[in-house]
């Protein structure tokens, strides 16, 4: 293929090799340079696809540093390219400065699409899939974590974390406290890797599942919680919502306004003020 300068975001495999996709072997064969999160970790991928390409680090603590010279050499007609440990770079790893400041000087970006821990997580949970919200890492702290969990506790969304094998225990146990034990929940552990298990349930069952067994508190994980569920405020508690914004504003302001503290539907809200109206 043919190399253009630009700045070459590349997904990787998250555990299985395998997964590599050619297009993406071919570009980092043949941009000029390769940022990589650990080039340690990376020498793996390009030893096993014979990638033998310049690459320096850009990690958390040297991001602010290093962007600047890479945006120099992509400004005088170099191509880069950026990949993380494992998955798509920027979904809880480095690179977002690099990005940004890649497109505030009119650099050219191109994404290579490939693994995803979360997305593939979500595609084997049996969750709805339709909507969701991915929150990343949990605070490490309890006390933080909770206060968290509380504020999306009635996110109706399926929620998608990552979590560390050391703090499994701890933040299942914090969820079912907060959602509720019998809220739907999901453990994918060691996705696409040899030990690759899924395990499905409440989640007072998954904390008790995880707690008994050390090997499911070993290596990368996805924690995926249903949502809550949706509230129907019936017709009764809408008309104490619409009826004072009728009075005080008109017809369209108020449907408008209700809806957004409702989340009720913008057909049915507007059927009932005509019928208040009439």
């Amino acid at each position: 293929m043919s190399i253009t300068a630009a700045l070459y975001v590349v997904a990787t495999p998250i555990g299985n090799l395998a997964d590599m996709a050619p297009r993406a072997i071919e570009v980092l064969r043949d941009v000029a340079v390769i940022a990589a999160e650990d080039t340690r970790h990376s020498r793996v991928l390009f030893n096993q696809f014979a990638i033998h390409t310049h690459c320096i680090a850009l990690h958390e603590h040297n991001e602010e540093h290093v962007v600047s010279g890479l945006i120099g050499r992509l400004q005088s007609g170099e191509s880069v390219a950026l990949i993380s440990d494992a998955g798509t770079p920027l979904i809880s790893d480095p690179g977002y400065r690099l990005v940004q400041a890649a497109q505030q000087a009119g650099v050219r970006i191109v994404p290579i699409p490939g693994a995803s821990a979360l997305i593939a997580a979500l595609s084997v949970s049996g969750l709805p899939s339709d909507r969701f919200v991915f929150e990343g890492f949990l605070p490490a702290k309890s006390g933080p974590r909770r206060q968290l969990l509380q504020k999306i506790s009635k996110e109706t969304r399926t929620l998608i974390f990552y979590e560390s094998p050391h703090r499994i225990v701890d933040s299942l146990r914090d969820m079912a406290e907060v959602f509720g034990g019998e809220r739907r929940a999901v453990l994918a552990r060691e996705l696409t890797k040899l030990y690759e298990t899924v395990l499905s349930g409440s989640l007072l069952d998954l904390c008790q599942q995880v707690e008994a067994d050390a090997n499911q508190q070993k290596g990368e994980m996805v924690v995926l919680v249903q949502g809550a569920e949706e509230q129907d405020m019936g017709e009764v508690g809408l008309r104490l919502v619409l009826e004072p914004l009728l009075e005080a504003l008109p017809l369209k302001q108020a449907v408008a306004l209700a809806v957004k503290i409702s989340g009720v539907k913008k057909n049915v809200v507007y059927d009932l003020a005509l019928k208040i109206k009439s």
